[in-house]
């Protein structure tokens, strides 16, 4: 029976983890976790990309069970606002194993808000178009490529081994979009479309997560998603560099 009750706390674990979480939380969510099932001590070790976790029970047996993380990491704060949600109601009210995987796949499987996603997006890459410096038809050809970007969000990211591949090949696609668008049309200016949607695919907050982990005492998962992100970022721009390269700009 715990045997069953860890490894789906390591799917929440894992689902946390792969939807932004910063490592501090997972393992406080655990921790609470596995106490509320009646163990006396919760050993949590979370990084990037494993989980370890040992239960200790009052009669001295232990369970260990340990996670490999390979999924890409995103962002989905509606799935980790929903999984707090689901750890808090666990910790008053614990559930059977079955009846929590059936939980932890609802949240999973849930389908996402794809019209704001969409929108947010065009609205977000049209505006920092604008903001720095671009007019009012680089705007509207930054929200037009920023669709193309969650296209490849949705289409391609599952099959790349790892989100710095995504970022090289989306940016070389965007950014052989946005030249050709360019060149086609002199009223857009090519650098302020490519500042618009870049911005949809730096890196921020998993850097702000990283600094955070480094300073709450993480130092090994914050270092580990520091040099991610760096790379991720420099992904981006090697992308949008072979781009211009490319088309002459």
């Amino acid at each position: 029976m715990q045997e069953k009750i860890l490894h789906e706390l390591l799917n929440i674990g894992e689902a946390m983890l792969t939807n932004g979480s910063e490592v501090n939380r997972v393992e406080d969510t655990l921790s609470r976790m596995g106490k509320a099932c009646g163990a006396s001590q919760m050993n949590v070790f979370v990084i990037t990309s494993s989980i370890v976790v040992t239960m200790t029970f009052s009669d001295g047996r232990a369970v260990t069970q340990t996670r490999r993380i390979l999924k890409p990491g995103g962002t989905d704060f509606r799935k980790l606002e929903d999984f707090n949600a689901l750890s808090r109601r666990f910790c008053k009210e614990p559930m059977p194993a079955e009846e929590l995987k059936a939980e932890i796949e609802k949240i999973q499987n849930a389908p996402g808000e794809r019209g704001k996603f969409y929108l947010g997006s065009m609205l977000a890459a049209g505006g920092f178009a604008v903001f720095f410096g671009g007019n009012l038809a680089d705007g509207v050809m930054a929200a037009v490529f920023a669709v193309l970007i969650c296209l490849l969000q949705e289409r391609l990211m599952p099959f790349c081994a790892n989100r710095m591949v995504f970022n090289l090949l989306c940016a070389v696609v965007a950014g052989l979009g946005i030249g050709l668008t360019a060149r086609l049309n002199p009223y857009v200016h090519m650098d302020k479309i490519m500042i618009g949607d870049i911005m949809l695919l730096i890196p921020g907050i998993a850097m702000t997560n990283a600094v955070r982990d480094v300073l709450v005492g993480d130092t090994i998962s914050g270092i580990m998603r520091l040099v991610e992100t760096i790379l991720w970022a420099g992904a981006l721009a090697c992308g949008f560099m072979a781009a211009i390269w490319l088309i002459g700009g």
